[in-house]
């Protein structure tokens, strides 16, 4: 399995490869990290799933974009962000048992992170000569909601959407977005007892989602922020099942 780097829409991306390099993959998975982490956090994600699934290795190429922003400065070295959070707000909401409602806020910083996003999505697709719903999107955390606001945003859909450990933000765009968006596959997950973003957003992104008649599946799970095996097997199943019918989703 290749790993290698390039950059697409002005971000840095590694490729993990199972399909050779001169053939045309008839799937791209876009997964994004989370606040803090490293560009390529995600890729033993690829990894797994492509190991629990060989046939995916004649069709998929992963993709995982490392954020613009750097967090040296805060003392994280390696640590990327999509944009920056008050991270004294989450501190004190985690130590007083408080969550923050994110729903009304538009982070400042995010519209610039979905822009270069969508232009990787939309630079995979005309490169590969692939339509929209051949491209699953998803991520893991700030990395969901990234890829959440590219998905609403899409000329067309994508084939699907994983949305781990995410929450609902710019309610009021992406309720407008979603009634206009037609059918859209969804994989939620979340941590019952996630002290960073609350189970209660989770919810009130699922009920967003529902509401729009979305495909929507919402794995909930005992545990915190993170990504259990369970969630693992659901993306694993939803990307195989997508690869089998020769259609892509974007994480």
């Amino acid at each position: 399995m290749k790993q290698s780097q390039k950059d697409l829409g002005g971000l840095q991306c590694t490729i993990l490869d199972p399909v050779d390099a001169n053939q045309k993959p008839e799937l791209i998975v876009i997964l994004c990290h989370g606040f803090g982490a490293p560009g390529d956090d995600l890729v033993p994600l690829g990894q797994w799933i492509c190991q629990q699934n060989p046939g995916l290795g004649e069709t998929v190429r992963f993709v995982f974009p490392e954020a613009p922003l750097s967090l040296s400065h805060m003392g994280m070295p390696g640590g990327r962000a999509w944009w920056m959070i008050d991270t004294l707000a989450m501190q004190r909401a985690i130590e007083s048992g408080k969550p923050r409602d994110l729903s009304r806020d538009i982070p400042e910083g995010m519209p610039e992170a979905s822009a270069m996003v969508s232009e990787l999505v939309k630079q995979l697709m005309d490169f590969h000569e692939l339509m929209a719903d051949r491209m699953i999107l998803g991520g893991f955390s700030q990395g969901s909601m990234v890829t959440t606001d590219v998905a609403l945003r899409m000329m067309q859909a994508p084939g699907g959407l994983i949305v781990m450990s995410g929450t609902l933000v710019c309610e009021s765009v992406w309720r407008e977005l979603s009634q206009k968006r037609g059918m859209l596959k969804i994989l939620q997950s979340h941590g019952r007892q996630d002290p960073i973003l609350s189970f209660e957003g989770a919810k009130a992104l699922r009920n967003l989602f529902l509401q729009s008649s979305f495909d929507h599946q919402f794995l909930p799970f005992d545990g915190v922020h993170s990504i259990p095996e369970e969630v693992l097997r659901a993306a694993a199943e939803m990307i195989s099942g997508h690869a089998d019918s020769k259609k892509a989703i974007v994480l």
